[in-house]
């Protein structure tokens, strides 16, 4: 089986939210992949519950934002690294690293106050080696017009 071999941090897309880069960090310790989201905004539509959230997929850029919406896959309760627990929306899109792509579970929380705006879980790692000491073995994905700019 070959496995992908990723850094400790790498550059993703999201291409279903329209979300072309993104910082994550590869984090074995976490169970499930995280999102930065500063709203979530539940709603029903055709009788499936639905998610609507807004993303800043790059640190320190605010003015930058991506509104997504996809139906809801789960609701859960999650411990996070400090210990405290969260109910939180999960989604389930797929995910791109360089010209891999397969779906994964994403829980929608703020991570303002974190320097990496996605954290990539153990769920969504099955096919990688986690190379501790290399960062970005995939480079930078293009970006695409997706992504608004507020003025």
């Amino acid at each position: 089986m070959n496995k992908i071999l990723v850094g400790w941090r790498e550059w993703v897309t999201l291409p279903e939210l329209n979300i072309h880069q993104i910082k994550a960090k590869v984090d074995t310790g976490a169970r499930t992949s995280a999102l930065h989201t500063f709203f979530v905004e539940p709603f029903e539509d055709a009788g499936q519950e639905m998610v609507r959230f807004g993303v800043h997929p790059l640190p320190k850029r605010l003015d930058i934002e991506v509104i997504c919406q996809c139906p809801v896959k789960d609701y859960r309760e999650i411990r996070d690294s400090g210990g405290h627990q969260e109910m939180r929306y999960v989604i389930e899109t797929p995910l791109r690293l360089g010209n891999h792509i397969w779906p994964i579970e994403i829980t929608l929380t703020n991570r303002d106050n974190m320097k990496f705006r996605m954290l990539l879980g153990r769920t969504a790692m099955r096919e990688m080696v986690v190379f501790p000491e290399q960062s970005y073995l995939f480079g930078k994905p293009d970006s695409q017009s997706g992504m608004k700019e507020r003025h």
